[in-house]
C-alpha cells in the first residue's frame, strides 16, 4: 500500500489538480460513485484517490479491457469484468460480496461510457440498495480543477428523491470533458419506464 500511496502522492504533485481528502472519512464497505465519467483519465484519477483514502477498491469495467495481456493487471488492480450484453447475476454476486467482506469498496462509473448520453444506468443504485451499503458520490471537476470523494449518503429506496440529492451534488461538477457529461438521471425515477443494467 505505500507503493500505491507514493505513485498516487506524485501523481497529484506533479499534475495541476488538487486531491481533496475526505472529510469525515468513512470507513466500511461502500458502493463508490465515478462522476461525471468523461475521459480515459478518468481511471488514473480513480485509482490515485482510491490509493490517497487508503483503500483497495474493487471496479466495474468493460469486459474488453481484460483482454489479453491486460487481464492480469487490470485484475491486480482490482477490476471486475463485466459483460454488458449478459449481467445476469452480476448484482446478486457483488452484493453477496459486499455482505461478506465488511470493508469491501466498489467503485462503479453510472454512465457507463465516456460519451454524453441520456442517462445512468442503475446498477450501483441496486447493489447500494440490496447491500444495504452506504453511496460515496466521488467526483472530478474541471473548473475548480478538484478531485475526490464526497458526500456519503444512505439510500432510502425513493429513487427520484435519492437522485435529487445526487443531483444536487453532481450539479456544479463537469468532469474532464464537461461537452459529454451526462445528467444524472434514472430510467427508474418517477415518470419514467423500463430499467437499466
Amino acid at each position: 500500500m505505500p507503493i500505491r500511496r507514493g505513485f498516487a502522492h506524485l501523481f497529484w504533485k506533479l499534475s495541476k489538480w488538487t486531491y481533496v481528502p475526505e472529510s469525515p472519512r468513512f470507513s466500511g464497505s461502500r458502493v463508490v460513485i465515478g462522476a461525471p465519467h468523461t475521459s480515459n483519465w478518468d481511471f488514473v484519477f480513480m485509482l490515485c484517490i482510491a490509493w490517497s483514502e487508503g483503500l483497495r477498491p474493487r471496479w466495474l469495467g468493460k469486459k474488453s479491457l481484460f483482454s489479453g495481456w491486460r487481464r492480469p493487471i487490470m485484475r491486480a488492480l482490482g477490476g471486475i469484468p463485466v459483460d454488458r450484453a449478459n449481467p445476469a447475476g452480476l448484482v446478486d454476486t457483488l452484493v453477496a460480496e459486499m455482505r461478506a467482506d465488511p470493508d469491501l469498496v466498489i467503485v462503479v462509473t453510472p454512465e457507463g461510457t465516456r460519451s454524453a448520453g441520456t442517462r445512468w444506468r442503475s446498477g450501483f443504485y441496486r447493489i447500494a440498495m440490496a447491500a444495504g451499503a452506504p453511496l460515496t458520490l466521488g467526483y472530478i471537476d474541471r473548473p475548480s480543477r478538484t478531485c475526490g470523494l464526497g458526500d456519503t449518503l444512505r439510500l432510502t429506496g425513493d429513487m427520484s428523491s435519492d437522485m435529487d440529492r445526487i443531483r444536487a451534488f453532481y450539479a456544479d461538477k463537469s468532469g474532464l470533458r464537461p461537452q459529454r457529461r451526462t445528467e444524472p438521471r434514472l430510467r427508474g425515477e418517477a415518470g419514467s419506464t423500463g430499467a437499466d443494467n
